[in-house]
C-alpha cells in the first residue's frame, strides 16, 4: 500500500511535442482522395477548410512535433492531468487486477477535447482566420472548441446533434456561456440541414449531419475555417500528451500495463491514451493488449466494413479510408453521442487491419452497469463514452478474479458526466434499452458508397 492512489507528474513534466505514430508503422496508412478525381489530395484541396499550420501536421512525416508556446500556456490550465489507481473499485470486485485510469475531466471543458481544441484554434488564429465551423455529438467537442475560441479570440458557430441538442441542453449553454453560436443539426441555415428536414422533419440528426452543415459554411466563407474533433491525422496527434503522460506516471510506479482499453467513435481520446504505448509495443519495450471499445448501436470496426467513404453525411468531404457503417448512417439515439459517427479514424482503422488492435462493441446498459459501479467506488461520474471502456475494463477484471491473474488494466477516463444526468436518471428508472446494429443495414448502406478501384 506504498503506492499512491493518485499519480501527478510536476508541472515542467508537461509534454512539448506531440507523437506521430505513422513513421513507427510496419506499412504506411492509404491516402486521402479527391473525391472528383479519387487521386491523393494535395495541401490546395484542404486549403478551403484547413490553416496551412494544420495541413502540414496532417502529412508529417516528422515523429515529434512541438507544441507552441501559446498552446503550453493554456495547457497549463489543467495539465498534467492525474493518473488514479482504483483501488475501491478494485475491491469491489474482488480481483487481483490492477486498474489504472487517466483522468481528462479535470480541464476547463470537463473532458479530453481541449487537447486538440487549443491547438487548432491557436493556429487558426495565427493565419488571421477569423471564425471556426464545427459538429458535436454529446457537445464535449464543441464546447471544448467554444473555449479554446475564446483563448485566442475566435467566432465559434456550432452544428450540435440533434438527438444531444434534446439531451443536454447545459452543454449547449456552456458553449454559448464561451462565446459560441449553437444548432441543432439538421438545421434550417443550411442547404444540408433544409434538404434533411424536408426528407424527414424529426430527424434525429447524426455526426455525418452536422459535418456536412459545418462543412458547407465553413466553404462559402474566406474567413472562415472548419475544426474537426477527431478522425484527421493531426487531432489524432494532439490527444497523445495523454499517453505520454500516462507513461511517466506508471514509471513512476513500477507499472506496465497487460491491457490498454479506450473508448472509441472517431478514435481520439483512443489514440491519445495508447498511441505512445503502441510506439514502445512496435519498439519491444513492452507487450500490452490495446483495444477499441465501441457502443454496439454503432460498430464501425467490428461491423463496418473497412472502405473509402465520405467522413461526412453529403459528400463534401474528401475520401478516406476507414471502417465505416455508410455516411448517410443515423445512429439510434443512445446516450453516449460522441460515439455516434459512422466511421473510424482512417489512422485506428489502418491499425486495426494490421492486427495491432482488438476490439470489442458493448450495450450501453452495461456501460451504465459500470459506470454507476464506477461512480459509487471512485466518486467521479463518468461521461456516457468512457462507460464503455469502464465496462471493458470490469469484464477483464472479473476475468482476473476467476484466473487468478494479475493483470495491470489501464483506460483513460475521458470526460466527467456532470451535464449527462438525464442518462444517468434513464438508467436508474430501468428506461435504459440496447441497440444492437443490424448487419442488413451495413449491408444497404455499402450499396451507397463511393466505387473506389483497388
Amino acid at each position: 500500500m506504498n503506492e499512491p492512489t493518485r499519480i501527478t507528474l510536476p508541472d515542467q513534466d508537461l509534454p512539448t511535442a506531440w507523437y506521430n505514430v505513422v513513421p513507427d508503422l510496419p506499412q504506411p496508412p492509404p491516402p486521402v482522395l479527391h473525391p472528383g478525381t479519387l487521386e491523393p489530395v494535395g495541401p490546395d484541396d484542404l486549403a478551403p477548410l484547413f490553416p496551412m499550420g494544420l495541413i502540414a501536421q496532417e502529412v508529417t512525416s516528422e515523429r515529434w512535433v512541438d507544441i507552441p508556446g501559446p498552446v503550453l500556456d493554456v495547457y497549463r490550465m489543467w495539465r498534467p492531468t492525474p493518473l488514479f489507481r482504483a483501488r475501491r473499485l478494485e475491491k469491489a470486485l474482488g480481483t487481483p487486477a490492477r486498474i489504472y485510469y487517466k483522468y481528462e475531466g479535470v480541464s476547463p471543458a470537463g473532458s479530453h477535447k481541449p487537447n486538440t481544441a487549443v491547438a487548432q484554434a491557436f493556429y487558426n488564429a495565427s493565419e488571421g482566420v477569423a471564425k471556426l465551423t464545427t459538429e458535436t455529438g454529446a457537445g464535449q467537442w464543441g464546447s471544448a472548441l467554444a473555449f479554446a475560441c475564446a483563448q485566442f479570440g475566435l467566432d465559434c458557430e456550432v452544428w450540435q446533434v440533434r438527438a444531444s441538442w434534446d439531451q443536454k441542453p447545459y452543454r449547449r449553454t456552456m458553449m454559448q456561456v464561451w462565446g459560441a453560436t449553437v444548432h441543432p443539426s439538421p438545421s434550417d441555415v443550411t442547404e444540408t440541414g433544409r434538404r434533411i428536414l424536408a426528407e424527414d422533419p424529426n430527424s434525429p440528426g447524426s455526426l455525418g449531419i452536422a459535418i456536412s452543415e459545418a462543412v458547407e459554411v465553413a466553404a462559402s466563407d474566406p474567413n472562415t475555417k472548419y475544426a474537426l474533433g477527431s478522425v484527421l491525422n493531426h487531432v489524432l496527434m494532439h490527444q497523445t500528451v495523454i499517453g505520454q503522460e500516462a507513461l511517466a506516471q506508471l514509471a513512476q510506479v513500477g507499472e506496465t500495463p497487460d491491457l490498454l482499453v479506450g473508448c472509441t467513435g472517431g478514435g481520439s481520446n483512443f489514440a491519445g491514451l495508447s498511441f505512445p504505448f503502441l510506439r514502445e509495443k512496435l519498439a519491444g519495450r513492452m507487450d500490452p493488449v490495446i483495444r477499441c471499445v465501441e457502443p454496439a448501436a454503432c460498430p464501425s470496426l467490428t461491423k463496418g466494413v473497412y472502405r473509402y467513404d465520405f467522413g461526412d453525411t453529403a459528400g463534401m468531404t474528401p475520401l478516406v479510408k476507414m471502417h465505416t457503417l455508410g455516411h448517410d448512417f443515423v445512429p439510434d439515439p443512445i446516450h453516449a453521442g460522441g460515439l455516434r459517427y459512422h466511421g473510424m479514424a482512417p489512422l485506428v482503422s489502418h491499425l486495426y487491419e494490421l492486427g495491432l488492435l482488438e476490439a470489442e462493441a458493448i450495450g450501453q446498459v452495461e456501460c451504465f452497469e459500470a459506470a454507476v459501479l464506477f461512480a459509487r467506488t471512485e466518486g467521479i461520474i463518468p461521461a456516457p463514452e468512457p462507460t464503455h471502456a469502464l465496462a471493458a475494463a470490469i469484464r477483464e477484471a472479473r476475468r482476473c478474479r476467476e484466473s487468478g491473474e494479475e493483470k495491470v488494466i489501464l483506460t483513460a477516463l475521458c470526460g466527467h458526466g456532470h451535464f449527462d444526468l438525464r442518462a444517468y436518471e434513464q438508467y436508474l428508472a430501468g428506461e435504459l434499452v440496447d441497440y444492437d446494429y443490424p448487419e442488413e443495414k451495413v449491408r444497404q448502406a455499402m450499396e451507397r458508397i463511393p466505387a473506389v478501384p483497388a
